[in-house]
Parts: structure tokens; sequence; C-alpha cells
């Protein structure tokens, strides 16, 4: 495991691991989990007083670490170099969880630490692993240049959902005679989040309609979530950013479909959302030139996606407790909104095949002639286009080819083939 190969080469130095990932994707479970044998401390930097964080954190080395403590501890600077000195002779790992929030407590923690890592970090064997849920800030505190901690991380791991094979996995063992649609439900829905795969796994919500029965219900975990993910991290400015993400997750993904709406600029608003919050990815048609202007934004994070093409949408309704009514609407947008979570279905999957060296979407100017998905291997000069349909009697491969005139101009000396998938190759 990567967490065992670090703390292992603490024989020669420190190690400073950052780990990252969205809030619900199972970090602190995991940090447990690699390290509930191992000599170890976990500290959460909970919003409170440094001074006070710092007497909680003393009792945890007490009892977990069994270190002596002499006298009064009211800065984390003091703490950490504590931790730091008794590391020379005795190796431990001292995890830090919800690391940002120094900022909010005190943003000098973070200089101090730099100056106490940098005296000590060649004699100290000390695991240090920090996680943060706040992508954003965790971007600054360690790869803005002018940050103190900037370079001084070790290593870096990015905590991902579950993939879909493990996903069709779980469901199956749950319910081993799910229906096809009932995989797409629970992949649309969760995306592999395991926070949401353990409440519907939990509650037994795996077939469509007992997901919709879980998540459009009074006193539901999930039906405030996308506002207790988000409107921390987004500030005062979240009311743009959620009317984005709702007109991307109702299918307007150009930026000029949206500022239509919105009746306002919103390039600085889409570069944040794709760069510093990571919830949104834009895409350009594969093989497209660089300088095309040909771009579609579309969120990443499927429980995002549905929260706020069904659940934010319908706020009125949800405040109300109309939750049958909210329920109909999904029943009736479902086979709409699902078709390009299809199409992500399946490029995970033939990702998970490594047989290309690019896969992605294709259409020409005017959104015309679009092609669900394109993989092509360059090496071994073949491409795969695929038409992907909800229903498999809609799949036209006349059609198709007719589509893929000017794409398959650009793949001289290729072999081609054409093929369809549908909900039943799922």
């Amino acid at each position: 495991m990567f967490l065992e190969q670090v703390a292992s080469r603490t024989i020669q130095s420190a190690q400073f691991t950052l780990m990252l990932g969205r809030r619900r994707v199972g970090k602190t479970r995991l940090l447990h989990k690699a390290f509930e044998n191992k000599k170890s401390v976990y500290f959460f930097v909970a919003k409170k007083s440094e001074p006070m964080l710092c007497a909680e954190y003393v009792e945890l080395i007490k009892s977990n670490l069994n270190i002596p403590v002499f006298g009064e501890f009211t800065s984390f600077k003091s703490v950490f170099e504590l931790l730091m000195h008794a590391s020379v002779d005795n190796p431990f790992t001292v995890i830090i969880d919800e690391f940002q929030e120094f900022t909010n407590i005190n943003k000098s923690v973070y200089s101090e630490m730099q100056n106490v890592w940098d005296t000590y970090k060649e004699k100290s064997r000390l695991n240090l692993v920090v996680c943060g849920s706040i992508y954003s800030l965790m971007k600054q505190i360690f790869e803005n240049s002018k940050e103190p901690l900037f370079g001084r991380a070790t290593d870096k791991i990015i905590i991902k959902p579950f993939g879909i094979d493990i996903q069709k996995q779980i469901l199956k063992d749950i319910n081993p005679d799910y229906l096809p649609k009932d995989l797409l439900a629970f992949y649309a829905v969760t995306g592999g989040m395991a926070k949401y795969v353990e409440v519907l796994a939990e509650r037994n919500a795996v077939t469509f309609d007992t997901i919709l029965d879980e998540i459009l219900r009074k006193d539901s975990l999930l039906i405030s979530e996308g506002k207790n993910l988000l409107i921390e991290e987004m500030g005062r400015d979240y009311i743009t950013y959620f009317s984005i993400l709702t007109l991307i997750a109702s299918s307007k993904t150009s930026r000029s479909e949206i500022e239509s709406v919105l009746q306002k600029d919103i390039g600085g608003y889409l570069e944040k959302l794709e760069n510093d919050y990571t919830i949104i990815r834009k895409v350009k048609p594969l093989l497209a030139k660089p300088q095309s202007r040909s771009v579609k934004y579309f969120i990443d994070d499927n429980f995002l996606n549905f929260w706020f093409r069904f659940i934010y949408k319908n706020s009125s309704s949800i405040e109300i407790e109309n939750f049958e009514y909210v329920k109909e609407v999904v029943r009736s947008d479902f086979d709409s909104f699902s078709g390009k979570l299809l199409e992500k279905y399946f490029r995970e999957k033939l990702i998970l095949e490594s047989n290309y060296s690019e896969i992605g979407s294709y259409w020409e100017r005017g959104n015309k002639n679009e092609i669900d998905i394109v993989a092509i291997n360059k090496r071994k000069k073949i491409a795969l286009i695929i038409d992907i349909k909800l229903n498999p009697a809609k799949i036209n491969l006349d059609a198709l080819k007719i589509k893929a005139q000017n794409l398959v101009t650009q793949l001289t000396d290729y072999q081609i083939e054409y093929t369809g998938w549908s909900l039943e190759d799922i």
C-alpha cells in the first residue's frame, strides 16, 4: 500500500504526505484503516481557538503516543516542534485532517510549520500526513510558490471515487437481480463516492425507485448535500456559481448558452469552477486543434450533477416537502438526463481496458455531426466510433458513418470500427 511505503521511508528522514479528495470520498476512513495498528495520532482541525486545539492535541499525544508532555502548549508551532523532536529516535505517524482550517484559526501556522519542518526534517523520523477537502484552499497552501509550505510535501496522493467495476460489484452483492437502469441510477447518484454508496447500501436503496425514495424524503442526508459541500468554499458568490452549475446540469454546456440566461460575463467563474474548485471539466472535440474555441462544460461529479439538475433546481418543492412532485420530475426527465451519464460510464469502461491512447467525443461547428464516443490508438492505428443510446433499437450505424465522414478524413491509414452500445451493454 502506498501509505505504508511512505511510512517505511521515515528510516531515512521525515515524510510529509499531502492527501487530497472531495468530501465524502472516504479519506478519513482510509487513513484510520491504514494506521489503525500503527503508532499514530489523529488530529482534526476543528473550528476552535488555537489554545483549545493544542490542549486537545496534547492529550491525544499523551494517550496515543505515550510521550511525556510537560507544561502548557498554546500554539500549534510548539506542538509540532514537540512531535518532530520526539520522532527523532521513535518514528510514528501524525495525521492532520481538514488541514486547511488553520487558515481560519491562525494563518501563521503554515509559516511556523515550515520553519520547524526545515529545521528537523533530516534528523526527524516523523510520518506526517495532512488532508483536506476544500481543494481550492489546499491547492493554495501547497501549490502557490508564494506560500510557506510550497514544495514541502514529499508525496501527494489523490483519493478518487470507486471505479465503475467496483460500483457494479457492490450493487451485485446487495442486489444480484439488479436491472441495467438500477445500475445506471446507482452510478448517476453516487458516482462511486464512498459515503453515498454507504448510505444507499445501508438502506438497501439499490433499485431506481428505492434510490429516489432514499434521496427524496424528509430528513434525507442528501437533500442539502450540495449546499453543505460548496457554500463554505464558494463564499458570497455561491449563488452565481450555483446558477451556472444548474444550467450546465440542465444541458446548457456552452459559455454562450449560460451567459444568454444569466446576462453576465462568466469567464472568471468558469475558470474557478474548473481550476480552483475542480467541479467542472472543459471538453473539446477529439482531435480539435489547441486553439479551437469549440468548448463544452460538464460537471465531473455525478452526485453534484444530479443534485443541481433535480434538487437545487426544484428547491421550492423541496422546501414545502413535496417530494412526490420532484420524484415525478426525475422519472419523466431521467432518460434525457442519464444519456450523457451513460456515455461517461462507457468512457470509463474504455479507460479501464487501457487499449486506447485518446478517448473523447466529437462534434463540428454548431454542434453538428455529434458523435458520442471516439477512441483511438495512435500506435496501432485503430479507431472505435461509438453511438450510445439508452434504447438499442435507436442505434443507427449507417447514420453514424455519415456523421463521421469529416472525422475519418483526419484518421487516414486507420482501421475504423463502428459500433453502438446501449443500456443493455452496461
